[in-house]
Formats: structure tokens, sequence, C-alpha cells
């Protein structure tokens, strides 16, 4: 890289790390909190909120934040005081949900492959359900028959970063899909459902908006067939640049917002009843206000490349391993950033018994030595929400950086004694007996 190049990235670096933390002390984070650490900025969540709380103009919208992303109720709690309302994928979510204090009115349940007691447990709260295929549309319609659901549909355009995350085509589990729309009708009249509304979601991370608003339009023809319909979920999706350090540009959410208002303002114009538009945010909600923070314990060669060992496994950040997905990394020494000059190729790892628990593979970073500290950019999505215990590791603590105040613990580092909860051991039995 030259020195020039070198030189801007030191600097949007820079200014990325002295707008995140302000006057907070990286190092006596970790020195307080643990490592490996995740860290959200509170600001930059609610200005993310708003920014898809205004996304569609003009009719009646509502932004849905994916929790799927986030469960943290720290993080559901500022969501919901921005006014966004929620999806939830399982009884699990739900319960987050309502312990953050949202209403049944304000979560949708978009589910796959769900047994009935699942189906029963948001029923018998009274919170609209979506099925993606006839066999649930069945079951839910013994469940509670004389109910509402909504379709998720998939009528045919994917999009995503990578194709373990495209949810819509030809080659994905997810939907009912246009030629089975008949089936559908007749299993909802079966039961006497009402079908009140359509929800789709094509993949995750575009960053252009082509593949989005032509799915949008293909959803809104769909909807003619469903005269009760009181809601149509355009879905997420939203990306986000991973790619800061280099200049990525940004998804243009202003030129989308302004296309799918038109859409649905249009289509609203001829519906005979209030409709409500939907999307449902989560990537876009939660990545860039989250980073994790993780401590070099080992730096080796083997062969052709330089290893850099430090305790930020795949059990703590799954998605470069799933998705061979790009993080910016910055790199911390005794409280100093270092300029982005004078880089060496290296491939970081984690502490996980895995050939493929890498980090960054051959990535261009300065010099790392043992306990510097590597800081992950834009963790704050599918990041602790992924975790686990693998290797019967500890999961890490979460800190908020509040608006206004000192860091805050919103959820506690694992202990030991955490790892073995739920473990049942069998009974000796007294060889006097």
């Amino acid at each position: 890289m030259n020195s020039d190049g070198g030189n801007s990235m030191s600097e949007t670096a820079k200014r990325y790390i002295d707008e995140y933390f302000g006057q907070t002390d990286i190092t006596e984070l970790v020195r307080t909190y643990g490592s490996p650490l995740y860290v959200y900025q509170e600001a930059l969540l609610r200005r993310r909120c708003r920014e898809m709380q205004q996304l569609v103009q003009g009719v009646p919208f509502a932004a849905h934040y994916s929790v799927k992303a986030n469960t943290n109720l720290e993080l559901l709690r500022i969501a919901r005081d921005e006014g966004l309302h929620a999806d939830a994928m399982s009884p699990g979510e739900i319960l987050a949900l309502e312990a953050a204090g949202y209403d049944a009115d304000a979560i949708f349940f978009i589910p796959n492959n769900i047994s009935r007691d699942e189906l029963r447990f948001a029923a018998d709260r009274g919170i609209l359900i979506s099925v993606d295929s006839l066999d649930q549309l069945d079951l839910l319609g013994s469940v509670q028959p004389g109910g509402r659901v909504s379709l998720r549909l998939n009528l045919g355009i994917g999009a995503g970063h990578h194709e373990k995350v495209i949810t819509a085509g030809d080659d994905t589990k997810f939907g009912i899909t246009e030629a089975q729309l008949d089936q559908a009708q007749a299993i909802a009249r079966q039961y006497q459902l009402t079908i009140t509304g359509l929800n789709q979601h094509i993949g995750s991370l575009f960053m252009e908006p082509a593949p989005y608003l032509a799915a949008a339009e293909r959803l809104l023809s769909a909807a003619r067939c469903f005269p009760d319909l009181e809601m149509i979920d355009f879905g997420g999706g939203f990306g986000i640049p991973y790619h800061k350090m280099a200049g990525e540009a940004r998804l243009d959410l202003a030129a989308l917002g302004s296309r799918l208002s038109e859409m649905a303002k249009r289509f609203a114009s001829t519906w005979p009843r209030p409709l409500m538009f939907m999307t449902e945010p989560g990537r876009y909600i939660a990545a860039e206000a989250g980073l994790l923070i993780g401590t070099v314990h080992a730096v080796k060669q083997n062969g052709p490349r330089i290893y850099v060992g430090t305790d930020i496994g795949f059990n703590v950040l799954a998605r470069p391993m799933l998705y061979d997905a790009w993080h910016d990394l910055l790199v911390i020494r005794r409280g100093r950033l270092l300029p982005q000059t004078g880089l060496e190729t290296v491939t970081v790892t984690g502490n996980i018994c895995e050939s493929g628990d890498q980090i960054a593979a051959d990535r261009p970073l300065p010099e790392l030595r043992c306990d510097d500290l590597v800081v992950v950019l834009d963790a704050g999505a599918y990041g602790y929400s992924m975790s686990s215990n693998y290797n019967q590791r500890l999961r890490p603590a979460e800190v908020l950086l509040p608006e206004s105040g000192r860091p805050r613990l919103i959820r506690r580092r694992d202990t030991y004694d955490d790892l073995l909860r739920g473990m049942l051991f069998p009974v000796e039995s007294d060889p006097a007996d």
C-alpha cells in the first residue's frame, strides 16, 4: 500500500475510533469487563432506528426490528423507545420482546418449520403469525381455526452476500411459491382463516436496491389476489458497508425509500381498506452500533503465513467462518490506535480447535504483538446472537456506551458454573446398599 493510501486509511480509522468511543478508554473497558468484549454505542443504534422509521413516507408504515440480529434486552428497549415494532423467529425471541416491554400487537412472528406447541405459544398471545409452507398453514388452521394469518411468499427473486443467506428463489427452504397460492387459499378457507398479511424476505446484505424493489413490485402484484389484506411486509436484508476503511459506499437508503414510498402509495390508493406497510431490518439497525474487542495471545509463522492468535474464536463471532464474511480490523496497543502503515499480511485466528477458526485470512495489518487489542468493526448484528459455548468456552460480556454517562454492563460474561448449568449427573449408588 502506498503511503497516501495508508495515511488516508489511518485518518479514517482514527476518526472512527474517536467518534465511536469519545472519551472512553478502550483498554480500561477490557480491563474491567474482560476479553473478548462486545461494545454497543447507543447514539448510533438510535440513529439507525430513526433512519429506518423514516424509510417509507405517505402511507401507514412500521419498521419491524428483526431481533435475531441481536436480542440483548437493552438494545430491544432502545428500539422500542424509538418506535420500532419487532419480528420474532421463536418463542424465546417473543419472551425477550415481552421482557423489553413490547405488546403483542407490535410483534410479528415469522418462524419456519415449527411445532404445534410453538404456534400455540404465539396464537395464545394474540400475535400475528406468518407461515411459509402449506403444511404449516394447515397446522396453524388446526391450532386457531377462524384466526388471522400472514403468508410468507417466495416469488422467485433472491439476493444476498452469500448463498447461505439468500432466502428466496428456486433453491431455498423459505416461502410459499406462486404456484401454491390457490392451495394456500383453499387451506385458509377450510379453517376459516383470514389472510390479513403477506410478507417476504429475499436475502441478507444487499447494497443495490434493484432486487429489493423488483421483489416488492412482485409482492404487490400478488397481493391483488388477497382481498382481506391489512398488512404487506416487504422484508429486510438492508446492507451496511463492512469495508469502511476502504471507503465502501453506503446503501442509498433515500433513493430506495423514495421508490418504495411511490409503490406503496400507488397500491394503497386502489385498496378498499386501511393498509399497513412494513419492513424488517435487522443488520441495518444493530451491526454498526456494535463492535468486538479481543486480545492477541500469540504470533507465529507456520509455513508461508504469519498467524495472529486471539481470544476471538468462532464461538464468539461466527460470521467469518460461516460466510467468509469481512469485518474491518483495527489494532490498539497500550491505548493507542496503530496507524495503517508498515503493514504485513497476516491471518488472524481464534482459540477454537478448528482450522477454520479465522477472523481474517491474509489481511494486511500493522505488525501485531502479544497483548495488542484487536477491534472488530460492525459486529453488532449476528455476533453475540450467534455465539456459543463450543469447546466449553465462555461467552463474552456486553457493554453499552450510553448517550450520556459511563459505560454500562448490559450482559455479564459467562461463568464456569454457567457451562455446567442444566447438566444432570448420575447419582452414584452407596456401596453399602
